[in-house]
């Protein structure tokens, strides 16, 4: 493909994408809602309308009869006509979500992990689950829509190379090639990132174009935190980014499982274990003060399964540290939230970054050619995947 030819087809998707972003936050739109939002011209966006129009992305949705001047046809996203299948695997459980194109979960279910579980035990897990959702739809249409799986898994993780590199408080995943193994089993395209990573990129595209810089920090069987920074998940040079958990509160604190003294989720973990819950919530509140003055951060949001049992003993202990201990808090005060989508945003975000990179708006620095940015159609049929 010659470089003009790519860069009209990178232009084409990044147009398409800035069309469907207004879809999923506006509700109902019009082609002169879409020119004020994205600065196109009203040819431009007139042939991407019709363009997503012709793949049932999105539809018209009525007329505005405006005083003066011809009717305005106004638009709706579809948001059953793409799908994705989101994984949260954490140490206990792995957690299973269908999610439509508009980022809504339309299905949950969870399942136990065996104590220390192999890849070949988790890939079974997937598997069964997966099967299970296909039992539960019924729905053969469904099957055309899927796009793929997306895995969102406990780090440390390559996710460049699609690789699971000795993941904390895990025995038997010393540089796992999780992807491909994910792949060859589902037979559907697998997209494998960091759980705290998918979770923060689900926060993003439910918020839009408000989520600025901001943080995900989820505590569930550890500590970690996803970022969002410069409109665009940040992974990192090794794509390692998120290991919030491994930094240092205490220089002669016990031993974590990274083998490291006192870090904070080991503290953390110690406070939590003896019951003093307001004391972990404070313990968190430290570290997320730590990170705010090194990143500047406009919005900080608080998930995972332990957090979210106690959250309001967890959220409350995050704003007192965010207004007492942050200097100047009338000038760089972030806000701060309990996820929208609760335990599901990493399973959720799974399957929204496999949405997102077939219809979210390129990752102008991730550095992949523009001619591959758009390529995919929906391939799914779990109606061959078995655990055998």
């Amino acid at each position: 493909m010659t470089r003009t030819t790519a860069d009209v087809t990178f232009l084409r998707g990044y147009n398409q994408a800035q069309v469907l972003a207004v879809g999923r936050t506006a509700g109902t739109f019009e082609r002169s809602t879409v020119v004020a939002a994205t600065g196109l011209t009203p040819q431009a966006v007139s042939k991407v309308i019709a363009r997503l129009s012709a793949d049932g992305l999105i539809r018209p949705a009525g007329v505005r009869r405006p005083g003066i001047g011809k009717p305005a046809v106004v638009y709706e996203l579809v948001p059953d006509s793409r799908y994705a299948i989101g994984a949260h695997v954490a140490r206990r459980t792995l957690r299973l979500v269908l999610v439509d194109l508009a980022g809504a979960v339309r299905h949950s279910t969870v399942r136990p992990l065996p104590a220390d579980f192999t890849p070949e035990q988790l890939l079974d897990a997937l598997c069964a689950g997966i099967g299970t959702i296909g039992t539960i739809t019924e729905d053969p249409a469904l099957r055309d829509r899927l796009t793929g799986v997306g895995l969102g898994m406990i780090g440390p993780l390559d996710h460049a190379n699609g690789l699971v590199r000795d993941a904390h408080g895990l025995r038997h995943w010393h540089d796992v090639p999780l992807r491909e193994l994910a792949e060859a089993r589902l037979r559907l395209p697998v997209h494998l990132d960091k759980d705290v990573t998918a979770g923060v990129t689900a926060e993003a595209w439910r918020h839009g174009a408000t989520f600025g810089d901001a943080a995900l920090i989820m505590v569930e069987s550890g500590i970690g935190g996803g970022f969002w920074l410069g409109g665009a998940a940040h992974r990192g040079a090794h794509t390692n980014a998120g290991e919030f958990g491994h930094t240092v509160v205490d220089l002669d604190g016990p031993v974590c499982v990274c083998g490291r003294h006192g870090c904070l989720e080991v503290v953390h973990l110690r406070a939590a274990e003896a019951g003093d819950v307001p004391r972990a919530a404070r313990v968190l509140a430290i570290g997320v003060v730590n990170l705010l003055q090194t990143l500047d951060l406009a919005h900080v949001v608080l998930a995972g399964a332990d957090l979210l049992r106690h959250a309001e003993v967890y959220r409350a202990a995050v704003e007192q540290a965010v207004r007492t201990d942050v200097r100047r808090t009338d000038w760089l005060a972030p806000t701060v939230t309990l996820s929208t989508l609760g335990a599901d945003v990493i399973a959720a975000g799974a399957a929204i970054q496999v949405l997102d990179q077939l219809y979210g708006i390129p990752d102008l620095t991730s550095g992949a050619p523009p001619a591959t940015v758009r390529q995919h159609r929906p391939t799914g049929d779990y109606r061959g995947v078995s655990s055998a």
